[in-house]
C-alpha cells in the first residue's frame, strides 16, 4: 500500500526558525574563519605541542596547522550553507545544518585542552571568544532545531496542511 504524503504548511515559527538559522550561520561562519585563520597559526600550534610534550613540535606544527585548517574550512563551508535556509526548506539542507552544528558543538571536547591554554596565554579571552561563541552557539542552535523537530514532528517547524 502506498503511503500518502502529507502536505506541509508554514507555522508561525517557520520563518523565525529560518532567520535564526541564517543569523547563526553567518555568525558561526565568521567566528570559525577568525579562529581558523587569525587565532590558529604554526607558532601557536608549536607552543601547544611543546606544552603537550610533543616529540618534534617545530617539525610537526606546520602539518598539524594545515590539517586543522582543512577541517576548519569544512566547517566554514558547512556553516555558510546555513545561509541558504533563508530561501530553502530542503530536507538535505536541514540535516546538513544540524550535523554541522552538532559536530561543531563537540569542539571543546575534540580540541586538545593544551590548545585552549595556549590560545588564552597568547591572545587572552579574546582568542577564545570566536570559538566559544561558535561552539556554544552550535549547541544552542542544535537544541533549537531538535526541539523544533520534536514539537512539530517535522523539519523547518512546518505543520500538516
Amino acid at each position: 500500500m502506498k503511503k500518502a504524503k502529507y502536505q506541509l504548511t508554514d507555522s508561525t515559527a517557520t520563518r523565525k526558525l529560518q532567520i535564526t538559522i541564517v543569523l547563526c550561520s553567518i555568525i558561526f561562519t565568521i567566528g570559525t574563519a577568525i579562529h581558523n585563520f587569525v587565532i590558529i597559526n604554526p607558532p601557536l600550534i608549536e607552543t601547544m605541542m611543546q606544552m603537550a610534550g610533543g616529540a618534534d613540535p617545530a617539525g610537526d606544527a606546520s602539518g598539524f596547522t594545515f590539517g586543522f585548517r582543512i577541517v576548519g574550512c569544512l566547517y566554514i563551508i558547512g556553516n555558510a550553507l546555513g545561509i541558504f535556509a533563508l530561501n530553502s526548506r530542503s530536507r538535505i539542507l536541514w540535516w546538513v545544518i544540524l550535523v554541522v552544528n552538532i559536530t561543531q558543538a563537540t569542539g571543546p571536547i575534540m580540541i586538545p585542552s593544551s590548545m585552549w591554554t595556549t590560545v588564552n596565554d597568547v591572545y587572552g579571552v579574546l582568542g577564545i571568544l570566536p570559538s566559544a561563541i561558535t561552539d556554544g552557539g552550535a549547541i544552542i542552535l542544535s537544541l533549537v532545531m531538535i526541539i523544533s523537530m520534536l514539537k512539530f514532528r517535522t523539519i523547518w517547524a512546518q505543520k500538516p496542511a
